[in-house]
């Protein structure tokens, strides 16, 4: 008993992994985990009665919780733009933009996946949908199915880092910290995981040429009639827009000083945008053949989505919206679409929203069972244990990064993101924030981290994902009529290690280059709160406050 009263706090964790481990609901074991040894430390006089008596406050400050209100909006926005066919006509266009290159289908799905996840937001949405659009493609054309599989796994996880994600919100909300700065600070570290993405898809292209090849000439549609592309004319569109996008966004920043880069790159990305959009109408009303097939139909699938990432991620940037109100916008934006594309249907809508309740109250669920568990950890002293043992790694900071970098990506084999965030995210934060890691930072690089939670094997939901939509038996191809062999799990699970790797790169590449997160501040006050002063003297006026008839008030120093 002496035992169990002094490493009561340990052994309260320990118990709430074993029961994940067996497979008990992850919410239900949280909040029964929390009352068992709540009451179990009330027995023992380390905590008090009273102290439950704050439950029910808590429960309804999450509840209440405005920030959470973004989770339901991206969620039906990302349901809603995955059955209105946008995923389909990306992949298909973006195909024939690249397939001519060797490796250029799996760079089409990097492409894809990666504009998926700024416009849906959810790993599921964009796993199914590149698996049953690109995945039998890829498979006719003799590609590795190693390869092929690991590419739409690991570029459907690009919706976790990318925003506007939910896994983002979630740590935002439990650090404490801005969604909006969240959002910005990603924005680096997601792209140039993209980039890697397609640079090893480039790579394994040149070694293995067999692995990647290229798109055979009857398989390119958008041609012109002489056989060639076209692809001058849509060079010579983004030429124009862009010079047009430099010239009006340079006058319109001469009125706007001080304006941080993302806001810079959100304005000229619109003015780009409207540019292309137009000299594209102009050309099919006008007919005047200015743009060939190709650069056509590249410009009336991509301009859309790139819309709907301005309404969203381009105003919660200039300060517009909040992220909820961006998140309400992007979800009216995504029943436009569907509708402007003849795929809305109240079927359709129906199953947005039946999908979007579930993950909400699952969300929900989980975060009222962590505070449960949370309030009676902290009732033992758990966090303070946490904190000290953490703190006391060696190494200072940079021991503290490691072993939680690599606690979290052991604890990813067994545990999906929500559970990570909800469980070891509070116990992180306070450790963090008294060795002075910025939150922000820390948070994007646990985000990364977490990332590979989704293509681990054998436990990851983007591989559970792709295994619903890939073949199990050996079937033949309609197009080519020739007999294609399954897709195995192995090959599946095998074809995610490649892409963990370079998760796990992109891990240090942050811990490294703190300059890829941290540029969220440029722009912002740099008013230190420790040094703000309140002023009393007389001169303020006659009212005590500071509020008198004369004007020499000031109040803060």
């Amino acid at each position: 008993m002496e035992f169990m009263v002094d490493n009561l706090a340990p052994i309260m964790f320990a118990n709430l992994i074993i029961f994940l481990l067996f497979g008990f609901p992850v919410a239900f074991t949280l909040a029964a985990t929390g009352v068992l040894y709540g009451l179990v430390a009330i027995n023992f006089e380390l905590m008090t009665p009273a102290l439950f008596q704050a439950l029910p406050q808590r429960i309804y400050g999450i509840v209440s919780n405005d920030t959470l209100l973004a989770v339901p909006f991206f969620t039906l926005m990302g349901l809603i733009l995955e059955r209105s066919g946008m995923a389909e006509d990306l992949l298909d266009t973006i195909g024939q933009l690249f397939g001519p290159l060797r490796g250029g289908l799996a760079i089409a799905v990097v492409v894809v996946g990666a504009m998926l996840a700024a416009t849906t937001g959810v790993v599921s949405a964009s796993v199914i949908s590149m698996g049953l659009i690109s995945l039998p493609i890829m498979l006719r054309y003799g590609y590795d199915r190693r390869l092929a599989t690991g590419v739409i796994a690991a570029s459907g996880t690009l919706s976790q880092i990318i925003p506007p994600s939910l896994v983002l919100i979630i740590l935002a909300d439990q650090l404490g910290r801005s969604i909006g700065d969240m959002y910005r600070a990603a924005m680096v570290p997601g792209m140039l995981l993209a980039a890697s993405y397609i640079a090893y898809v480039v790579l394994l292209s040149f070694i293995r040429p067999s692995s990647a090849p290229a798109l055979p000439p009857e398989a390119r549609i958008y041609e012109k009639p002489d056989g060639s592309r076209g692809l001058r004319s849509l060079l010579v569109l983004t030429l124009i827009a862009s010079a047009v996008a430099w010239f009006a966004s340079q006058y319109y920043f001469q009125s706007h000083t001080q304006v941080p880069v993302d806001e810079r790159v959100v304005v000229t990305l619109l003015i780009w945008g409207v540019t292309a959009w137009g000299i594209a109408l102009l050309n099919r009303f006008l007919r005047l053949g200015f743009l060939s097939p190709i650069a056509e139909r590249v410009t009336f699938v991509m301009i859309p989505p790139l819309f709907l990432i301005f309404l969203v991620l381009g105003t919660i940037f200039i300060g517009l919206a909040t992220p909820t109100e961006g998140g309400a916008m992007g979800a009216v934006g995504a029943l436009v679409m569907a509708i402007s594309r003849g795929r809305f249907s109240l079927t359709l809508l129906r199953q947005a929203m039946d999908t979007t309740t579930k993950l909400s109250c699952f969300v929900v669920f989980i975060l009222v069972g962590s505070t449960i568990f949370s309030l009676s950890f902290r009732g033992v002293n758990g966090d303070i244990w946490v904190k000290d043992l953490l703190i006391g790694v060696p190494g200072g900071e940079w021991g503290f990064l490691i072993v939680v970098s690599i606690l979290t990506f052991l604890l990813a084999f067994f545990l999906d993101f929500f559970e990570l965030a909800f469980i070891i995210v509070p116990l992180l934060a306070p450790a963090a924030e008294a060795l002075g890691i910025d939150l922000i930072w820390f948070g994007i690089l646990l985000a990364v981290n977490m990332q590979t939670s989704f293509v681990h094997p054998p436990f990851g939901f983007a591989l559970f994902y792709l295994r619903s939509v890939a073949p199990r038996d050996d079937y033949r191809d309609r197009v080519t009529r020739r007999l294609i062999p399954r897709i195995t799990t192995g090959q599946i699970y095998w074809g995610s290690v490649p892409f963990i790797v370079i998760q796990i790169l992109m891990v240090v590449a942050v811990m490294v280059f703190p300059g890829m997160v941290t540029h969220y501040k440029h722009g912002a006050s740099q008013v230190d709160p420790t040094t703000v002063e309140f002023g009393s003297d007389d001169t303020y006026g006659s009212d005590s406050y500071g509020y008198g008839d004369d004007d020499s008030g000031g109040g803060f120093q």
